[in-house]
């Protein structure tokens, strides 16, 4: 069964997304290249769920709070 894939992780980029095992950027167990995966919400932005079909089961997932003290530099 795969792992549910987190649709807002607090340190995305720390792990790499490209299957289901999620290794740390460190100790990358696939061998399917050199560099990471990213998260889509990487690269889209951290509205990435609202746009596209990513047939993901968003019901469980805990609503996304805001005014957190933890800030990325996307949040300046």
């Amino acid at each position: 069964m795969a792992k549910k894939f987190p649709l807002h992780p607090k340190h995305p980029e720390r792990i790499c997304w490209g299957c289901d095992k999620y290794c740390p950027v460190d100790a990358l167990q696939c061998g399917n290249g050199s560099d990471r995966t990213q998260h889509p919400m990487e690269l889209l932005g951290e509205d990435w769920l609202e746009y596209g079909d990513w047939d993901l089961d968003t019901g469980t997932e805990p609503p996304r709070t805001t005014g957190g003290t933890d800030k990325g530099p996307a949040s300046d």
